[in-house]
C-alpha cells in the first residue's frame, strides 16, 4: 500500500493511491467521530509518553506537558539532541519516531485506510520547501524507525502543483506558470512550477521556515488575555497550550462574514469567562504576518526575472485566512485560486508522486546551497566549496542520485570537515543570507591514524605521509534532497560515510510557546 504523508505543525494529513484515485484517510479522534487528520501532539509525564489524539485528550490535565508543534523542533535540532523537562529529557528522534510509531498504529487500527495484514506501507513524505537537509534526514528516520517504508521525500508546494494538475487535467491548455502559495500551521513556502501536461518543472523557490499558522493563533491568543487583562507570561504552559487550541479552532471557523471570535478562556483556566475579539481588530494585527508572506512571493517573483504567472495557487491550513485571501486578490487579482482542499492538497499530490502509474514527472531542485569550508592559499584563507548550487535540479524518481566527487593529495594528517548550507553566495564565494551550520567532520589522511576512532583528541598537523594518499570525497544527493557524504582514502583502501545531520547538538530546553518578532505593518509591506 502506497500512501503520500504531509507531516504538518499541526496536522499530519494521508492520502491513499487507489487505482488512479487518491483519497484522504479519516482517523478515529476517539470520541466516535472522524477527523481527516492526526495531531502529531506528544504528551509526556515523568517517563511517560503518550502520542495522537490519546496525547489530545490530556491537553486539560495538569499532570501532563503536551508537546505542540513539534516539526518546528527539527530544523535546529539533531537525532541526538534532547529536549528538556522539569527532572526528564529524551531525545527529538525518539520522539519523533514514537509519534510517528503511533500514527502508523493508528492508520492500521482506526483509520478509513483499507490495508491486507502484513501488507507494506510505503510512504512518500512531504517537507517545506526550505527544510535544510537536516530536517529532511529526521524526518525520514523517523518514518523509517518506526516501520514505513520510505519512498521519497517531495517539497510541499511542489506536491501541491501535482494536485492542481491532477484536479484541472481537463482543463489544462499546453504549458502554464503556477506560483504555489503553501500558508501552513508552521511554515510558509512559495515555489514557481512550469506546468505541461504531465511534466512539472519547479524553476525556483522561496519561503519562511519560522512563519505559520502557529504565529497566527499566538496573536489570536494575545488579544484574548489582553480582553481579560492578562498576559502570556501570567498563563502556565498547559493553560497556554489549551488557548492556543481554542484559538486555532476558533481562526478556523472564521469567514468573511465574522464580526466577532468568541474564545473561551473558561477552557484555559476556569474562572476566566469568555471574551470577544472584534474579527477585524484581529485581522489588523495577523497583517504584518500575511505581508511577511507577500515579501517573499515578491522577492521570488523579482529573482525569477519577474515572470508572468498565469494562476496563484493558496494551499495549507493558514490560507482560510479571510484575510489572506484578501491581501493575495489586492495584489494579483482575479489570478488567486483556492485549492478545495486547503489542508490536504499536498498529501494528495504526494500519493499523486508515490504512484508508479500516475504519470506524473516532476523535476525538482536544490532550494539551498549546500557545501563545505576550505583551506586556500596555503592556509592563510577558508573559502566555501559549494558543492550543490542552489536551484541545481534533483533527480527524478527511478534515476540515479546526482554524485559530485572531489579528490586531491592532502597535507594534514587528519581532515577536519566543516559542512553548511547557505540561501545566498556573495561574489567572493562568502556564504550569506539563511546559514545553517553543520556538525564537523574528522578522517584520518594518514593511514596510521585509520583505526583510531577518537580523532577529536588528535592535534590536526602536518604530515610527511598524507601528501602521498589519495584522498576522494563523494557527495550522493537523492530525489528528495538528503545528502551522504562519504570520504576514503583510495591508496590505503579504507573509507566513513555519512549521512548529513547535525549530531552533536545535544540539548535544548523545550518553550512552550515561541515568540516572533515581526516587522512593523508599514516595514513589511
Amino acid at each position: 500500500m502506497r500512501i503520500g504523508v504531509d507531516f504538518g505543525t499541526t496536522r499530519v494529513v494521508a492520502a491513499a493511491v487507489d487505482r488512479g484515485n487518491y483519497p484522504v484517510i479519516s482517523f478515529d479522534a476517539g470520541d466516535g467521530a472522524m477527523a481527516e487528520y492526526y495531531p502529531p501532539l506528544v504528551a509526556v509525564r515523568e517517563g511517560e509518553r503518550v502520542y495522537g489524539w490519546e496525547a489530545h485528550a490530556r491537553q486539560g490535565d495538569p499532570e501532563w506537558t503536551v508537546v505542540r508543534s513539534l516539526k518546528r523542533v527539527l530544523e535546529q535540532a539533531g537525532p541526538n539532541t534532547r529536549l528538556e523537562f522539569d527532572n526528564y529529557s529524551f531525545t527529538v528522534l525518539d520522539l519523533l519516531s514514537g509519534l510517528v510509531a503511533d500514527f502508523r498504529r493508528t492508520l492500521l487500527e482506526a483509520s478509513s485506510l483499507e490495508i491486507q495484514p502484513g501488507e507494506a506501507l510505503e510512504v512518500m513524505l512531504g517537507v517545506p520547501a526550505n527544510a535544510n537537509s537536516n530536517q529532511r534526514f529526521l524526518t525520514a528516520e523517523g518514518f523509517r524507525l518506526a516501520g514505513f517504508h520510505v519512498l521519497g521525500m517531495l517539497n510541499e508546494p511542489s506536491a501541491a502543483s501535482l494536485e492542481y494538475g491532477h484536479r484541472n487535467k481537463t482543463e489544462a491548455k499546453g504549458r502554464q506558470i503556477l506560483l504555489v502559495y503553501d500558508f501552513g500551521g508552521g511554515t510558509f513556502d512559495a515555489s514557481l512550477v512550469e506546468n505541461d501536461d504531465r511534466t512539472h518543472s519547479v524553476l525556483i523557490t522561496e519561503g519562511l521556515s519560522t512563519l505559520g499558522g502557529d504565529d497566527v493563533d499566538q496573536v489570536l491568543a494575545e488579544m484574548a488575555l489582553e480582553a481579560a487583562g492578562l498576559t502570556v507570561e501570567q498563563m502556565l504552559a498547559a493553560e497556554l497550550f489549551r488557548l492556543l487550541e481554542e484559538c486555532r479552532h476558533k481562526k478556523e471557523a472564521l469567514h468573511p462574514n465574522t464580526r466577532k471570535i468568541v474564545i473561551d478562556l473558561e477552557l484555559a483556566r476556569p474562572g476566566l469567562g469568555e471574551v470577544a475579539v472584534p474579527a477585524n481588530d484581529f485581522y489588523e494585527r495577523a497583517r504584518p504576518l500575511v505581508a511577511e508572506t507577500l515579501h517573499t512571493v515578491r522577492d521570488l517573483l523579482e529573482k525569477s526575472n519577474n515572470t508572468e504567472i498565469d494562476c496563484l495557487y493558496m494551499t495549507g491550513g493558514c490560507s482560510e485566512l479571510p484575510i489572506v485571501s484578501r491581501m493575495l486578490r489586492e495584489e494579483f487579482g482575479r489570478r488567486v485560486k483556492r485549492s478545495a482542499y486547503t489542508r490536504s492538497a499536498t498529501a494528495i499530490g504526494l500519493a499523486i508522486q508515490a504512484d508508479a502509474t500516475s504519470g506524473y514527472q516532476l523535476h525538482e531542485q536544490f532550494t539551498r546551497y549546500f557545501g563545505v569550508w576550505r583551506e586556500a592559499e596555503s592556509g592563510s584563507r577558508v573559502v566555501f566549496d559549494p558543492l550543490f548550487p542552489k536551484g541545481t535540479p534533483l533527480p527524478t524518481k527511478g534515476e540515479p542520485p546526482l554524485e559530485i566527487v572531489r579528490r586531491y593529495n592532502p597535507v594534514h594528517n587528519i581532515g577536519h570537515f566543516r559542512y553548511l548550507e547557505c540561501t545566498q553566495v556573495a561574489g567572493d564565494r562568502e556564504p550569506s543570507g539563511d546559514i545553517t551550520v553543520w556538525d564537523e567532520i574528522l578522517f584520518p589522511f594518514d593511514p596510521q591514524l585509520a583505526g583510531n576512532e577518537d580523532l577529536a583528541h588528535r592535534t590536526v598537523a602536518w604530515s610527511e605521509l598524507a601528501p602521498g594518499q589519495l584522498i576522494e570525497e563523494c557527495y550522493r544527493c537523492d530525489a528528495g534532497g538528503t545528502v551522504t557524504v562519504s570520504i576514503q582514502n583510495r591508496n590505503a583502501g579504507y573509507q566513513r560515510e555519512w549521512p548529513l545531520a547535525r549530531w552533536s547538538v545535544q540539548s535544548t530546553k523545550l518553550a512552550p510557546v515561541r515568540k516572533r518578532r515581526t516587522r512593523s505593518r508599514e516595514a513589511a509591506q
